[in-house]
Parts: C-alpha cells; sequence; structure tokens
C-alpha cells in the first residue's frame, strides 16, 4: 500500500534516458490494464524537471491519455547527488533504474536503495562481455594470438561485485535487488527454470539459441550499448580474484558435461550459424543455478548461450567487423572515434539517434532451448540422458520493447507476489528471485510467449 511516507509503488529513474522513457510508457501500460484490482501510484525521476514532463506528455500522445501528465509524480534526482538519491528511494517501494552504463552509475543507486529500505530493479546486460567473446573467437581462428591484452573486464564485474558487497545488507533491510531484468536477461533465465519445470525428469543441461528477427529497415541500437563495451576497461583477473575471495564451491554437474561448441559453429537444427551469445545470459543462469541448487536444493542445470548468424557469408561479415572493432578499441584515439562515429564503426547497427519505430515494430526474437536430461527413475551417475526436450520464448523488438516489458512485469511480480519470493531480501537474479512466482505467466499475457515446442524420450 502506498503511504504518505512511501507514495509511489513504483519510480522510473532515468526516464528521460533513451530506454527510460520506453520503460515509462510501459509502466503508464501497466497502470490502465484491466486485470489490475487497485490503482498504480507511480513517478519518475531525472535530473530535469522539463525532460521528464515532455516524456509524460510524448506518454500521454502515444497512448492516447491526455490525463497522464497529471496522475504522475514527478521527482528531481541526480546521481552525482547522494542525497537526493535518498530522497527519491524513501518516495519509492520499487526503484526501477535506467540509468546506465550500471558499471559506472549502478552502485550509488543499489546503496541508496538499500538504505532507505526500497527494492531496487536494474536491466544491467551490458555486453563488455562480448569483447572477451570476440576475442576467443578470433583466437580459435589464429587471427590474434591469446597473450593480446585488449578487453579484460565484463559486465559481470558488476553484478556479482553487488550481489557480494549488498546482499547481507539487503537481506537485512528485507528489500530485493534484481539485475538483469531486461532482454538480458529475464528470457534467457526465466527460459531455463521453464524448461525445468516443463520436463518430466530431471533437467541436466540446455543450450539456448538466440536468433534476432527485423523488418525491412534492418535493425539498428541506441548508442548507449555501444558505449558499455567500449568502456569495458581493466584488469583481466579482477573477476577471478572476486570470485576467488567469495570462496565459493564448484557447483556440482549431473550426467555427462555439456560440451561447448566452437566458436563458430552449426546448428542443424535451425539450419544456422551459430557464435557464442555475447551478452550477460550465461553468468546470469550460472549464478541462478547456483542459488536453487545452495538455498533450494533443487538440481543444477549446465547452461550454453548461442546466437544465430545465418550463412557462412555473415560468419565472415562478423569476423572482420571483429578485427575492426579490436584493433581500434585498443588505442585511445581510436576509442573517441569509435564514441564519436558509432554509426559508422558499427557498420550502421549503433547510432545516437537509436531505432526507428518502424524498425521496433517490425523486429522480434526467437530463444530456443534445447535441453536433455533423465526420466523419473532412471539413474544419473551411469546412464546417458533418455530424455529431450525443446521450448522456445519468443517476444518483440528486443532492447527498448521486449526489455520495459519484463522490467516493468519483474516490478509488479515484487508488488504482489511476496509471500512468493525468498524469505529474505537480498541481491538475486531474476532467476533467483521469481523462480517460485507468476512471471512468467504474467510475461505470456503482454507478449513475451514460453512454449513447449517438443519433448521425447531417447
Amino acid at each position: 500500500m502506498a503511504t504518505a511516507e512511501r507514495p509511489f509503488h513504483l519510480v522510473v529513474f532515468g526516464a528521460s534516458g533513451f530506454t527510460g522513457q520506453f520503460v515509462t510508457e510501459e509502466v503508464a501500460r501497466e497502470q490502465v490494464d484491466p486485470e489490475r484490482s487497485s490503482r498504480l501510484p507511480w513517478a519518475v525521476a531525472g535530473r530535469s524537471w522539463e525532460k521528464l514532463q515532455r516524456v509524460l506528455e510524448r506518454a500521454a500522445l502515444k497512448l492516447g491519455r491526455p490525463t497522464l501528465s497529471s496522475e504522475v509524480g514527478i521527482i528531481i534526482c541526480d546521481i552525482a547527488n547522494p542525497a537526493s538519491l535518498e530522497e527519491m528511494a524513501k518516495q519509492a517501494t520499487v526503484v526501477l533504474n535506467c540509468v546506465g552504463p550500471y558499471r559506472f552509475y549502478g552502485e550509488p543507486v543499489i546503496k541508496a536503495c538499500i538504505e532507505n529500505g526500497a527494492s531496487c530493479i536494474d536491466i544491467s546486460g551490458e555486453p563488455q562481455v562480448i569483447l572477451l567473446h570476440l576475442k576467443a573467437i578470433l583466437q580459435k581462428l589464429n587471427v590474434i594470438k591469446s597473450d593480446q591484452r585488449i578487453f579484460h573486464i565484463t559486465w559481470c564485474m558488476f553484478l556479482e561485485l553487488m550481489q557480494w558487497k549488498y546482499h547481507e545488507k539487503a537481506a537485512e533491510k528485507g528489500v530485493y535487488i534484481i539485475g538483469s531484468s531486461g532482454f538480458d536477461s529475464i528470457p534467457a533465465d526465466l527460459g531455463v527454470i521453464y524448461t525445468r519445470n516443463k520436463m518430466n525428469g530431471t533437467l541436466t543441461a540446455v543450450e539456448s539459441f538466440l536468433t534476432v528477427h527485423s523488418g525491412p529497415e534492418g535493425l539498428s541500437f541506441h548508442d548507449g550499448t555501444w558505449k558499455s563495451a567500449i568502456y569495458g576497461f581493466g584488469d583481466q583477473n579482477s573477476l577471478k580474484k572476486l570470485r576467488h575471495a567469495s570462496n565459493l564451491k564448484p557447483v556440482p554437474f549431473v550426467g555427462p558435461k555439456l560440451k561447448r561448441r566452437w566458436p563458430i559453429s552449426y546448428c542443424r537444427e535451425l539450419k544456422s550459424y551459430s557464435i557464442p551469445f555475447m551478452g550477460s545470459d550465461v553468468s546470469v543462469v550460472r549464478r541462478t543455478q547456483r542459488y536453487l541448487y545452495e538455498n533450494l536444493e533443487e538440481s543444477p542445470v549446465q547452461y550454453a548461450a548461442y546466437v544465430t548468424v545465418g550463412g557462412i557469408t555473415s560468419v565472415i561479415k562478423l569476423m572482420f567487423a571483429g578485427l575492426f572493432f579490436l584493433f581500434f578499441v585498443r588505442f585511445g584515439i581510436g576509442r573517441q572515434l569509435l564514441i564519436k562515429f558509432p554509426w559508422f564503426f558499427s557498420f550502421g547497427y549503433f547510432s545516437k539517434q537509436g531505432p526507428t519505430q518502424k524498425q521496433m515494430d517490425a523486429a522480434s526474437f526467437t530463444l530456443t532451448f534445447f535441453g536433455q536430461g533423465y526420466g523419473q527413475g532412471v539413474g544419473t551417475d551411469k546412464n546417458k540422458p533418455n530424455i529431450k526436450i525443446c521450448t522456445q520464448v519468443k517476444g518483440p523488438e528486443a532492447g527498448y520493447v521486449a526489455t520495459p516489458i519484463a522490467m516493468v512485469q519483474a516490478a509488479v511480480t515484487l508488488l504482489n507476489d511476496a509471500s512468493d519470493l525468498p524469505k529474505a531480501g537480498g541481491v538475486f537474479t531474476p532467476g533467483g528471485a521469481f523462480s517460485k512466482t507468476k512471471l512468467i505467466d504474467r510475461l505470456n499475457k503482454h507478449g513475451i510467449e514460453f512454449s513447449v515446442i517438443s519433448s521425447s524420450e531417447v
């Protein structure tokens, strides 16, 4: 319930940013959802009252709701002003943080939320890891040497560092801090859990393949994601040191170990070449599986993620694009050029304007999961897996349509499914927080659809 001390159920922080404006629109849609049984008091937050007002006016025009601006609170808040962050957090039940790159700006928001009793959801999935994958691919092809130091820190460092630093503090306050609640990585993380729940037995391993579909005008992304990749410099041992300091025990695997595919491989089922998925999914899913194993005694699932790239021509183009990017990103002047001219250096995929409405309307994604495991009563020690299952998650354009849907429905789940969340608060992955909730049902009703394609005994 909203109170005088905490008047807003949801606060969209960074609402005037490129992604934030779409999250704002999605909250506005949720506010008038016919299935909603109570009102949804909410607000937008950012540095400029004028920009926030314009975002609300655009949303009102787009949604045909002329009174929207008068229904939404406005909070002036600056990431560089801790006091303003605290004031924002005091007024919110859940903060939807859209201010990135999170490796630069994420921690102050998390700290303010924990100290002031607000839960926080973000969409961190910044693909610094893309460079590690590109480097690995090019090393396998003997294009670059293994000792070349190019990019060494991943977005995973931010996510795991936040869990390491703030999990106990969040639990003491009874608040939930949940990262990667956008396209990276709710479809993958909840998709593995959905596949496990639909298998009549024990799921032991899953491979996922992402296919992105575009319309006649092609795909485009905002350059904020591009900048996140460029900024991803650091010490290659930082993440390893963090994990070592955490004293994490290896998670056992059931059945045969999942073999990793070559950096460029052919998927016969989808009739397409694929490369490792250059995003957050693998790290997020593995942390979820660790949590479910250690806290709920569930059998852990091995996981590998790939993205389809079409035919051999696309593979060659990708390899040259990777070489081109890695060459420029090694030098200061090269990085400046990459940031200043994203459209040119990304071959038209990233721009300061982001995608057009037509591009977003025509785009969609399909995430296909191929799982294997054991039927009920079949021993897992010496026998081969005897069940295969194929599931899919389908949705609209990933970055600015599916991501706001996923983020907002995650926030609604926090508000409505309190009894199904982990008993204490803390810092969680989406799967760790929402595995027992109705989030998948909510996503199905809002256009991100989970389904079983096939299931059979071998």
